[in-house]
């Protein structure tokens, strides 16, 4: 289910090694989620399996380092009806991953694409929901736990969810991103446990490590030092454009 590193041209290799500093560039400098961004390049070339993998695998060192950061911050009683979840989510979304078509996945993360960058673009004014109990977050963590299974982007729905919920922004970094880190790790060990990984993701991953380390290092440098505002439209503009090209690709 994928391409072997065998059949990758030398312009897919270049193409995901850059891809890979971009993400985690953009990322380190302004806090975007790593694997939207790398998806939108990587699934020209790369199978949905292949890109979940290595998503997952990355975002767990992305985002640890994030959570790491922010441990004094993290409040557990809110965080577990994220972590129940996601954890009767990402086998589903495991299973979806390995029996649905790639044309069909693909698909579903260019629409993904399109809409979270229309969604942050536009920004609409969503009503507070402060009052949503643990059920409404457990829901959101069923959800979020099927789409990081799926796809790898386990960050989405988190993320539009806890802009709803009155938290603060720290509190709410404190939510998804640890939700985040979760839904990649239970995805690993699933993706793992039913034989998905091979030697061939264990080699790309390692091939665009040093990408990931220099662009994360890179992007935190930057940090503060650039507008956010206009760097966070340019790259949204850039998913749109990539959700776009997708959806062309599946026709």
């Amino acid at each position: 289910m994928g391409y072997a590193m065998s059949d990758l041209h030398v312009l897919d290799l270049i193409l995901f090694v850059s891809a890979t500093f971009a993400a985690s560039f953009v990322a380190g400098l302004a806090g975007f989620a790593f694997g939207i961004i790398a998806a939108g390049v990587w699934l020209h070339f790369l199978s949905p399996a292949q890109t979940a993998t290595l998503i997952v695998a990355y975002g767990l060192i992305v985002q640890g380092v994030a959570v790491w950061k922010l441990r004094q911050a993290i409040k557990l009683e809110r965080l577990w009806p994220f972590f129940i979840g996601g954890a009767i989510g990402v086998p589903i979304g495991s299973a979806i991953l390995r029996w649905a078509s790639p044309t069909s996945l693909r698909l579903g993360v260019a629409v993904l694409l399109v809409v979270f960058s229309l969604y942050s673009l536009i920004r609409p004014k969503l009503g507070s929901i402060a009052g949503a109990g643990r059920m409404a977050d457990g829901t959101v963590g069923v959800v979020n736990g099927v789409i990081g299974g799926a796809t790898g982007l386990a960050g989405i729905v988190a993320t539009v969810w806890c802009t709803v919920r009155g938290w603060t922004p720290p509190e709410q970094r404190a939510v998804f991103q640890p939700v985040g880190v979760s839904v990649f790790l239970m995805t690993a060990l699933w993706l793992g446990g039913t034989g998905m990984v091979g030697r061939d993701m264990v080699g790309l991953f390692l091939i665009g490590l040093p990408a990931l380390a220099a662009g994360t290092w890179l992007g935190l440098r930057f940090f503060g030092k650039l507008g956010e505002t206009g760097f966070r439209r340019v790259v949204l503009l850039l998913l749109l454009v990539s959700g776009v090209a997708l959806l062309i690709d599946n026709r």
